[in-house]
C-alpha cells in the first residue's frame, strides 16, 4: 500500500448471509465527514479484490474512502449467477462502509464496472442509503444480446464475415440459453435505470470493445430521462478500453494506467454529487468507436431448441457412425472365421456409392463445426483467433462447408444406388443412414453451413 493511503480489513454479510472480505482504503490524512464509495467487480467468479486496487487507490487520492471486496464465487459460475444477490451482495457493503470511521454515511456510493454496470444500479434502486451510482464500461442492452456483439465484433475485428459470424455465433448462443447455459440472457437493465433517482456519472473508453459505447449511452439517458432523473454525467475517454483504462491498441491491450483525468473527473464529480450540485444531463468527450450495430437474439422456437438440437446430434451420431461401426464389426467377424450362413445372416452386400462419403464427411461436420464454434466464442472478444482466413471466411469453417456440401452429395448419390434387393440388415443401416443425410440438410442450412 503507498504510504500515503491506509488500508483497514472489514468483513461483512451479502445476501444468503455469505461472509465476504474486502479492504476499505483510505488517505493516511483523511478529512472528517468524506464521501466513500463501493467499487463492484465485473464478470469472473472469485475476483479477488486487488484486481480494483489500480482504480481504489486512484480514487482514494482523490479524497475517497474506499471498499474493494473479493467477489463471491458460491453461487456464481460461467453457468449461474444472479444479479439480484450480487446486488445484495454490494448493499453489504455499503453498509459496512457507511459505519467506518471518519466516512459521512449519507456520502457513501457505488461503482460498477462491466457487468457491476448492471449490479451497481440494481443495488442503488433498492436502497436510499446509497447517494450515487457509477458506471464503468457499462450496458443498457440485455446480456445476452451484449454477449453476442462482443464476440461478433471480434471476429469482425479478425477479419472475418459471412455466415460463420452472421449466422452460426448467435445460433450457437440461442442454443446455450435455451439448454440453461447461459445465465440472466434477458436480463432487462432499462426498468432498473429508469427507478434510480440518485445521480449517475457514467464512463465509457472510446475503443470500448465488450460493450457496444456507442448504443449504450443513449439508452442510459433516456431511461434515466423516463424517470424524471436528468442529474446524468456521462464522459467518454480517448484511447481508453473497456474499463476506462489506457489501450495503445484500440481496446485489444489494457495498460495498467487509468485514462487521464478519469480519477480525478470521479473526484470532483463525486464531491458535486454529496454537496447536492450534480450536472444535469450532461455528455462530453470524444466519439466513440463501433463499427457494427447490436442485433436482437429472440429466444429459440420448438423446433430449434436445444432438445431438438440434441435429438438430431443423436441421429447424426448414431447414422454416421453406425455405418462404420457395423463395417467393422463385420470385419472381425470375418476375421474370426465365422461361415458363409453367418455372414450371409449378416446382410453383407457390395459398397453402396456415396455411403462412406456421408457418413465421414457427415460426422466430420458435426463434431468438427460444434468444436470449431465453441473454440471460436471462447476466444472471441477484444481479440479473436478464427485462424487462417481465405475471402474472409476461417480456413476451418470453409473446410466445413466443403465437407457439408459433400455429405449432401454424397447423401443423392446414396439414395440413387442404394441397394433394393440386399438384406432388411444392410437396407435398415443404409436407410438410417440416409435419414441422418436428408436430416443433415436443413440443419446445415440452420447452422450457416449451407450458406455463404
Amino acid at each position: 500500500m503507498p504510504d500515503d493511503l491506509a488500508a483497514a480489513e472489514v468483513s461483512f454479510r451479502g445476501s444468503g448471509g455469505l461472509v465476504l472480505h474486502g479492504s476499505v482504503i483510505s488517505p493516511v490524512r483523511a478529512r472528517s465527514g468524506r464521501a466513500g464509495v463501493v467499487l463492484v467487480h465485473g464478470a469472473g467468479t472469485g475476483t479477488k479484490r486487488n484486481k480494483l486496487l489500480g482504480e481504489a487507490v486512484a480514487f482514494a487520492r482523490q479524497g475517497l474512502s474506499v471498499l474493494i471486496y473479493d467477489k463471491r464465487s458460491e453461487g456464481y459460475s460461467l453457468f449461474e449467477r444472479s444479479y439480484s444477490q450480487l446486488a445484495d451482495d454490494a448493499l453489504g457493503a455499503v453498509q459496512t462502509l457507511r459505519r467506518q470511521p471518519g466516512v459521512d454515511p449519507a456520502k457513501v456510493g457505488i461503482w460498477g464496472l462491466s457487468e457491476g454496470g448492471w449490479v451497481a444500479p440494481l443495488a442503488a434502486s433498492r436502497s436510499k442509503d446509497i447517494s450515487f451510482v457509477i458506471v464503468v464500461g457499462a450496458n443498457a442492452l440485455q446480456p445476452l444480446r451484449q454477449q453476442t456483439w462482443a464476440v461478433a465484433a471480434g471476429l469482425r475485428k479478425a477479419g472475418v464475415h459471412g455466415s460463420f459470424v452472421d449466422r452460426a455465433e448467435p445460433t450457437l448462443y440461442r442454443v446455450i440459453t435455451d439448454a440453461g447455459m447461459f445465465p440472466e440472457p434477458y436480463y432487462d437493465p432499462e426498468p432498473v435505470i429508469a427507478s434510480l433517482r440518485q445521480p449517475v456519472l457514467g464512463i465509457w473508453g472510446v475503443h470500448d470493445l465488450l460493450t457496444p459505447p456507442r448504443e449504450t449511452p443513449p439508452i442510459f439517458a433516456k431511461a434515466l430521462e423516463k424517470g424524471g432523473n436528468r442529474q446524468y454525467t456521462f464522459r467518454f475517454f480517448a484511447d481508453a478500453d473497456h474499463a476506462a483504462h489506457r489501450t495503445p491498441d484500440g481496446g485489444v491491450t489494457r495498460l495498467p494506467e487509468l485514462a487521464p483525468g478519469y480519477a480525478e473527473l470521479v473526484g470532483s464529480w463525486v464531491g458535486e454529487a454529496t454537496s447536492g450540485r450534480a450536472p444535469l444531463a450532461q455528455v462530453t468527450g470524444p466519439a466513440p468507436v463501433q463499427a457494427d450495430d447490436t442485433v436482437a437474439v429472440p429466444p429459440a422456437e420448438w423446433w430449434e431448441s436445444a432438445g431438438i438440437q440434441g435429438a438430431a446430434l443423436v441421429l447424426f451420431l448414431v447414422a454416421f457412425g453406425g455405418y462404420p461401426v457395423v463395417a467393422l464389426v463385420r470385419r472381425i467377424r470375418r476375421r474370426g472365421g465365422g461361415s458363409s450362413a453367418d455372414r450371409a445372416g449378416q446382410g453383407e452386400a457390395a459398397p453402396v456409392k456415396g455411403a462412406w462419403l456421408v457418413s465421414a464427411g457427415g460426422l466430420a461436420v458435426v463434431v468438427g463445426a460444434f468444436l470449431y464454434l465453441f473454440y471460436s466464442i471462447m476466444t472471441g472478444g477484444k481479440l479473436a483467433s478464427p485462424g487462417p482466413l481465405v475471402a474472409e471466411r476461417p480456413l476451418i469453417w470453409l473446410a466445413l462447408q466443403a465437407l457439408a456440401i459433400a455429405t449432401v452429395v454424397g447423401t443423392v448419390l446414396t439414395f440413387v444406388r442404394r441397394p433394393r434387393s440386399a438384406p432388411v440388415g444392410e437396407r435398415v443401416r443404409v436407410g438410417l443412414l440416409m435419414a441422418g443425410g436428408v436430416v443433415f440438410v436443413p440443419w446445415a442450412l440452420y447452422w450457416g453451413l449451407l450458406l455463404p
